[in-house]
């Protein structure tokens, strides 16, 4: 057995526990989170503190880490604003303009356009969704948890889903995720591909007794 080394997180630092979760918790999903402001300002920023939750409500959530003298990001603010924004989920062709939208600019400046980003409005709300994204996921607030004095989790109601037509079979709702060629976060500067796969196919109660009494008849 592998020996493992402890960490009490209530003897870590801010820093130090962020250090540990983001090179364990890997890899993680990026979300590249498109919103507007009440007065019509368009934003862009990329979190991999993401996921989705449920589907029966859909259900995705962001963790936005604001600033430390309590101002909002813009994501956040808007968010708060407006109630709406659109999860763009990156490929990997999409990693250096997710960059570019993850330099922390001011709010006047539209990061979409900073990184060449094609954009098109919403379907079903006011955020813009990025053309060249393989997926977009139209989302209205659910709920905002506030976690901590500078920190937020913010949950989204998936409201309608834009998938790239050579990625998706519509008849069957298959996804190919060959196709949809994502990336995720892993810890530091390093991003990792998702083209190395594997199928494993979860047993039945029923199935894993056949395969043990197969084992135990074969040992015999």
């Amino acid at each position: 057995m592998s020996d493992h080394t402890h960490f009490d997180f209530s003897s870590l630092n801010e820093r130090e526990r962020y250090k540990i979760l983001i090179g364990t918790v890997i890899p993680r999903p990026i979300a590249l989170v498109t919103t507007v402001s009440k007065d019509g300002q368009p934003n862009a920023g990329p979190f991999s503190f993401f996921n989705v939750l449920t589907h029966d409500p859909a259900i995705v959530a962001i963790g936005v880490e604001n600033y430390a003298d309590m101002r909002f990001k813009d994501t956040a603010r808007n968010i708060r604003e407006t109630g709406e924004f659109t999860v763009h989920i990156c490929d990997n062709a999409l990693v250096e303009q997710m960059e570019i939208c993850a330099i922390k600019f001011g709010p006047e400046v539209n990061e979409m356009e900073e990184a060449g980003l094609a954009t098109v409005p919403g379907g079903m709300v006011r955020s813009p969704r990025i053309l060249a994204a393989p997926a977009a996921l139209e989302c209205r607030r659910h709920t905002t948890l506030q976690v901590g004095p500078a920190r937020e989790i913010i949950l989204g109601e998936v409201v309608g889903v834009f998938v790239r037509s050579d990625a998706v079979n519509a008849s069957n709702l298959h996804i190919d995720q060959q196709m949809m060629d994502t990336v995720g976060r892993m810890g530091g500067h390093t991003y990792a591909r998702t083209r190395d796969q594997f199928d494993i196919k979860t047993l039945t109660p029923q199935e894993w007794d056949g395969r043990r009494a197969g084992v135990k008849t074969a040992a015999e």
